[in-house]
């Protein structure tokens, strides 16, 4: 496995691979690995010849200065995971690297990000976007990878592509879980053991939620439950609960034949921020 650090070296690379023929997939991460971003890896590996995998906590895409300087970095033992997975090149770039200047360019999605994350993240979307931009002008890759737990960052990232014509394809991985549910998240280190002991009724509450819209309960029903169910948890702290359309990301008051259900929260957990989401219908 190769190490790159610099923005012409990861153009080189992989110029030369395309050149030779090699498809070439792109996981972008921000590190402190676990068994999700190897799944992308794996994945990646299946499809294509080279891999590159990016280790980058992008500081643009968070508004909390206070969490991107407790968010975990394991470059190492990071690196020792990747080759077993499959990743033939590893980008660790700096911030100077990756933002030479001040950005001024401003990305605006409309309503997929007036709700959920881009409605209590100000910004975040923004840093999203022009990273993921960078890394796909930079890696020119045929496919990226990003994990379902991240749905809403997907649905922006698609539009991206779609918007700017990025000649690649979106590939979204299912989320992966602990044995006891909750969603694998670079975060989950930071959890004390009581939040982490009371992280899984996150998981709970989407599957009892799902199967509530299964059985045709109201969305506004839905959402009042599981709310109800979060806040008797005194280590939880609910941010948001919505019961959404799939695609466009919008709250729901009824449900539409054929169309798929997202139900996504968001909650704090002994001053730890954790995302997760379970899809219902359409196939999910």
């Amino acid at each position: 496995m190769q190490i790159l650090t610099t923005a012409a070296g990861l153009q080189a690379y992989t110029e030369q691979a395309r050149r030779a023929g090699k498809r070439v997939g792109l996981v972008p991460t921000m590190g402190a690995l676990h068994a999700g971003h190897l799944q992308l890896v794996q994945a990646a590996r299946a499809d294509c010849d080279e891999v590159i995998a990016s280790l980058f906590v992008n500081p643009t895409q968070f508004n909390n200065a206070e969490d991107f300087r407790l968010y975990p970095r394991l470059p190492e033992a990071d690196a020792a995971l990747l080759a077993p997975a499959g990743c033939t090149a590893l980008f660790v770039p700096s911030v100077p690297e990756m933002y030479p200047q001040p950005t001024v360019l401003r990305f605006d999605f409309g309503a997929l990000e007036q709700v959920m994350e881009g409605a209590h993240r100000p910004g975040h979307f923004n840093g999203v976007a022009t990273v993921v931009s960078k890394l796909f002008h930079l890696a020119r890759p045929h496919r990226a990878y990003f994990g379902q737990k991240d749905w809403q960052q997907v649905a922006v990232i698609r539009q991206l592509v779609a918007d700017l014509s990025f000649d690649l394809e979106i590939v979204a991985c299912p989320t992966i879980r602990e044995a006891d549910g909750l969603a694998m998240s670079s975060r989950n280190l930071r959890l004390g053991a009581d939040a982490r002991a009371a992280a899984p009724l996150l998981h709970q509450v989407l599957e009892a939620a799902a199967e509530h819209v299964r059985q045709g309960v109201l969305p506004a029903q839905v959402r009042a439950d599981a709310e109800r169910t979060l806040a008797h948890e005194p280590l939880v702290t609910p941010e948001y609960f919505e019961v959404a359309d799939a695609q466009t990301l919008q709250p729901l008051e009824k449900y539409v034949t054929g169309r798929a259900v997202v139900l996504c929260l968001a909650a704090h957990l002994g001053g730890v921020r954790l995302i997760d989401n379970v899809m219902v219908g359409a196939g999910a």
